[in-house]
């Protein structure tokens, strides 16, 4: 009942046989394919700690440990920015966006309070390849804060422009300036080349929607439930999944 190909589910259980077998562990109710995919379920589908472990028939404690250990885990081989950008995409630039992961928080969490959304979150950045595809994600910050102000606080901006790298963005990043580029602003007061400017652009920025559409797969991130300490590490570890899917798929 898991949309999750039996492949990807088989290489994270040899990864956490690899970390079992590192840390000496003891014997564990679940093997290590059954906590493979209690967590996998768990991201997935977005049920509580509570309706996973009583569907494998372990303890709340133990599940909670389970996705811990394995979310960590995953997001230990997610790209870091460097790595993703490494190899610029041959069309000679990548996508920048943002977007907001919704979270349970109350009215009085100013900080995670999106003006923009109208909801609390946690403000996650994305550089996507030419098709859609990602290339890397950002650590969560709380929702108030700016997309301009987030992409150069995890050192987008800085690092593209030291590799000359163009950057297709929308106009929540306006002022980024170096290799940057966004619509006009206004543009159906400027002549017509300045419109068909911004047609361009937002064709060839399009398909960096799908990047967000591909992680929002996960129901575990259209409105999370756990700390918000714990959102980036979940980002990074269905990133993982995602480019193991993608290798796997390549490869058959």
């Amino acid at each position: 009942m898991l949309d999750v190909p039996h492949e990807v589910v088989e290489h994270v259980s040899w990864l956490i046989y690899a970390r079992r077998c590192e840390l000496n562990s003891r014997w564990r109710r679940l093997g290590c394919f059954r906590q493979a995919l209690l967590v996998l379920v768990h991201l997935r589908k977005n049920e509580t700690l509570a309706q996973v472990a009583a569907g494998f028939g372990v303890s709340t404690a133990t599940a909670g440990r389970y996705v811990s250990e394995t979310v960590d885990l995953l997001a230990e081989r997610a790209p870091t920015l460097h790595e993703a950008l490494g190899e610029p995409p041959r069309e000679g630039f990548v996508i920048l966006d943002g977007t907001l992961i919704a979270t349970d928080r109350i009215a009085a969490d100013e900080p995670y309070y999106s003006m923009k959304h109208r909801r609390h979150g946690m403000n996650v950045q994305v550089v996507a390849a030419p098709d859609g595809t990602p290339l890397w994600f950002s650590r969560a910050l709380p929702g108030r804060t700016h997309d301009l102000t987030a992409a150069r606080a995890h050192g987008v901006i800085q690092a593209c422009l030291s590799r000359q790298l163009l950057v297709l963005a929308d106009r929540a990043y306006q002022g980024a300036g170096a290799t940057v580029r966004t619509p006009y602003y206004r543009h159906h007061e400027f002549p017509e080349h300045y419109q068909q400017h911004n047609r361009d652009h937002a064709r060839l920025r399009a398909p960096g929607e799908r990047a967000f559409a591909r992680l929002k797969q996960w129901r575990i991130l259209r409105k999370a439930r756990c700390s918000t300490n714990r959102i980036g590490r979940m980002v990074a570890a269905i990133h993982t999944r995602d480019r193991l899917a993608l290798k796997m798929r390549s490869v058959h």
